[in-house]
């Protein structure tokens, strides 16, 4: 995992004025709205006990613990200890940490590390949100697995005939060959293109979409610092594009968001057909993607074997392993009794 970057942690929706739970990075943080409607992010264990002040309420903006009711402010400032007597001092370890957040692309944006806000990464171009004729839906999907099998999954085509020959996979036939080229440094992070000339009927939903004979298939694959895929895909009659934010929740679990565009049907009462599909295809990669070993890929390139399909996903471990080398990884959380942010590195553990 990686520090010093912005994480998409929850869809926009999902943060109300009821303060909510999220866990990534093998931390705990609390989300909430304000009554100005803007989102507050603070780092959900009261440092007096370690409760969740997930649990809490909100009063005047501010958040009590629900365990002996301190009351923190937006930036993790301790204003009141109900068993103090008035007047006593509140010590400035019981404050807590408060995080960076922004909403764009309806995500949450949480900025986890300790760089200055004028050297912060940006969050990624995403164009098709405003598109007026792409039609989008969101879907979450949750991986029993360390964030960079998923994300790697993500970015590798080749696998795509025989992981999903039930499904979209079996427009591929017998020919499982991609072409993959033209891979470009994107402004934080990588992209590729690939193409596929023999592509027919596929099995399930978009079988509707293609006919018999051969259609060609253009693909465009990109990746984005820290964890995060898109995938764009058309034919002569269809573009989708698939935005992915892949949430290390911690070592051994992935929680994975997404943003589906789709330029035909546009109608929301047919989402949840498509989100049916997408569910299925998901689960085939979670499938096999649960099952490899070591949860991690590992920091050391001669560790697995690698084929020229390969170049793509081997650019994205290079990448990663450029920002561990710099000094930018975490290791698993571990508790401690004060609020100091517990930011390290460990590669072993990233």
């Amino acid at each position: 995992m990686l520090k010093n970057f912005w994480y998409a942690c929850e869809f926009s929706s999902a943060i109300t004025h009821k303060p909510q739970q999220i866990v990534m990075l093998n931390q705990r943080f609390v989300l909430y709205r304000n009554s100005q409607g803007q989102i507050v992010a603070l780092k959900d264990q009261c440092s007096h006990r370690g409760a969740a002040l997930s649990l809490g309420w909100l009063e005047n903006n501010c958040i009590r613990c629900p365990y002996h009711g301190w009351k923190f402010q937006a930036d993790g400032k301790c204003l009141e200890i109900p068993a103090n007597e008035t007047g006593t001092p509140i010590p400035k370890k019981a404050n807590i940490n408060s995080y960076p957040v922004q909403e764009k692309y309806g995500f949450v944006w949480l900025f986890y590390g300790d760089l200055a806000a004028a050297e912060r990464p940006q969050i990624p171009p995403l164009a098709e949100f405003n598109n007026p004729n792409l039609h989008r839906s969101f879907l979450t999907s949750p991986v029993n697995t360390h964030y960079t099998r998923v994300v790697e999954n993500a970015l590798d085509v080749s696998h795509v005939p025989i992981v999903h020959a039930n499904s979209f996979g079996a427009g591929f036939g017998k020919d499982s060959r991609f072409q993959i080229y033209d891979i470009q440094n994107e402004a934080g992070g990588i992209s590729a293109k690939s193409k596929y000339k023999n592509y027919t009927k596929p099995k399930g939903l978009f079988k509707l979409f293609f006919k018999e004979k051969s259609t060609d298939i253009n693909s465009k694959i990109t990746f984005y610092l820290p964890n995060i895929t898109k995938l764009e895909t058309s034919s002569d009659s269809i573009k989708i594009v698939n935005f992915a934010i892949h949430i290390p929740v911690d070592e051994h679990t992935t929680l994975s968001k997404r943003i589906i565009f789709r330029s035909f049907l546009p109608y929301s009462f047919l989402d949840s057909i498509f989100l049916k599909y997408y569910s299925k295809i998901n689960g085939e990669d979670s499938t096999v993607s649960e099952s490899q070993y070591p949860k991690v890929i590992p920091d050391n390139l001669s560790t697995e074997v690698h084929v020229s399909a390969d170049a793509f996903t081997l650019q994205y471990r290079q990448l990663r392993q450029k920002y561990l080398d710099m000094g930018w990884g975490l290791q698993p959380n571990k508790v401690t009794s004060d609020n100091s942010p517990q930011i390290s590195l460990q590669h072993s553990y990233t």
